[in-house]
């Protein structure tokens, strides 16, 4: 009997939170396919070389990434923007990242300063700051003691010298026009923008040639697919459906743009949190919600960043246990905002989502697994019911998933091959077969290390470049 009254409620979670989910793909597309009919009257190609009123800097942190930062900098330096500098910090490497910037882009000491102002507190030690010898070529260099990515990032915002900030992963390459429609929301209302969020797609699979991805595809390995077809649920149409809600709760560390006013006021990343990005868009919410200050954060789909995903199972572990953690550590830091109507939607909608259906989906994910699989081995539901109810639960996710694919496919600028089409619908059939619920597991792992008060260690990936760069 109790594992009746246990199944049905868990039931109900997973269709509650499919159906959640599905409001937000549909919303998520409403605003794609918006995005997507404006940027057609837009002439991007004036626009890369009319003058704009908003400077830019790209940050990039780097850590050991010596195998990609040559085709992320010149990336970032070819993108199609009139106005922007790329600032690298280079994170106290233990390769030779450092070495390979300045063989590179023939590098020299510089005389700029980082100056972050007295709300950031840096702790890792500038060692040297260097430049481009050519003048022509916007690239500063710093090399920092080991701190930390926040840190390290924190250090880039302190050398910026444009009003709009672009925090980016040196294992992440950007689209041409990345920039040009990253702004646009600034442009568009300039006096209430103050962050915006850009699309992540995983680049393992596709064909990079000179920092740029010429042609796009799906990885060999599963792993890897299971992971396109999740960033395409999460940022292309999720996040895009919290943005058209206006509660926009995370923009990436891997791809935001923000004014540089605000990040040094609110005190930029927080170096002693993990999920710093998350931390710092509640930061950001918190600080504009307290002064009455009328705002918007906006996820914009079509300025793509593309990154490489781990391709084996420790990585990927190391990764999910981080993510999970630094989920719970920022919701219980900012955990005043929860129901509390002075944050608006971001605390009656937002975070109650966040709490609910994202830190306690791997409890209830592997919990319901446990309970249908107990009623069936012991006989307290009927084995056809039991199957129901597992159907039903995952059905629902897999309807979702699909819907995401087929949503995303008629709305993007590229297309997939028929073949790449047929792989994702299978990994929205095949991700229930062991993936899910090992990532499940994972996630619980970070959560009990949190609770457990165990240090964070954000681990390292090991990279493999840039197919045919």
């Amino acid at each position: 009997m109790v594992l009746v009254w246990t199944a049905w409620p868990t039931l109900l979670y997973f269709v509650a939170l499919n159906l959640t989910y599905a409001v937000l793909v549909l919303l998520g597309f409403v605003d794609i396919r918006r995005s997507a009919s404006r940027r057609s009257v837009l002439d991007l190609a004036e626009s890369a070389t009319a003058p704009v009123s908003l400077g830019l800097t790209v940050v990039m942190p780097a850590y050991n990434e010596a195998a990609v930062i040559t085709d992320s900098v010149r990336s970032s330096l070819a993108l199609d923007y009139p106005d922007h500098e790329v600032v690298v910090v280079n994170d106290g490497s233990t390769d030779d990242t450092l070495e390979v910037l300045r063989t590179a882009f023939d590098l020299v000491p510089s005389t700029r300063r980082v100056d972050p102002g007295p709300q950031v507190d840096l702790r890792g030690r500038i060692r040297q700051v260097y430049e481009a010898k050519d003048p022509g070529t916007p690239l500063i260099v710093v090399d920092s003691e080991n701190s930390g990515r926040s840190d390290a990032t924190n250090a880039g915002i302190g050398l910026a010298a444009k009003d709009l900030v672009v925090i980016f992963d040196a294992d992440s390459i950007m689209d041409p026009d990345a920039l040009l429609l990253a702004v646009q929301p600034f442009l568009d209302d300039p006096l209430r923008v103050v962050a915006v969020g850009g699309n992540i797609r995983a680049v393992n699979g596709s064909r990079v040639v000179a920092g740029r991805v010429t042609e796009e595809g799906m990885p060999r390995g599963w792993l890897a697919r299971f992971q396109v077809v999740e960033y395409l649920r999460a940022f292309s149409l999720g996040r895009a459906g919290w943005s058209r809600l206006r509660t926009l709760l995370l923009i990436s560390g891997a791809f935001g743009v923000y004014r540089r006013d605000v990040l040094l006021t609110v005190g930029a990343f927080d170096p002693d949190t993990i999920g710093e990005d998350f931390e710092l868009t509640l930061k950001v919410h918190r600080w504009c919600r307290r002064r009455g200050r009328a705002y918007r954060m906006v996820f914009a789909s079509d300025p793509t960043c593309w990154t490489e995903v781990p391709d084996n199972l420790p990585v990927l572990r190391r990764q999910r246990v981080r993510w999970h953690r630094g989920l719970w550590e920022v919701l219980w830091m900012h955990r005043d905002m929860l129901l509390n109507p002075r944050y608006g939607r971001i605390g009656m909608i937002g975070l109650p989502y966040y709490w609910l259906f994202e830190l306690f989906a791997p409890l209830f994910e592997l919990l319901g697994t446990v309970l249908i699989v107990a009623a069936l081995v012991t006989g307290a539901v009927d084995a056809g019911m039991a199957l129901a109810l597992l159907g039903i639960a995952l059905g629902c996710g897999i309807l979702v998933t699909v819907l995401s694919i087929l949503l995303e496919e008629s709305s993007r600028r590229r297309r997939s091959t028929a073949r790449d089409l047929v792989i994702m619908i299978s990994c929205a059939f095949l991700e229930n077969l062991g993936y899910r619920q090992l990532t499940a597991v994972w996630r619980i792992q970070g959560w009990w290390q949190a609770l457990r008060g165990r240090k964070a260690v954000w681990g390292e990936m090991t990279r493999t470049g840039f197919t045919g760069s």
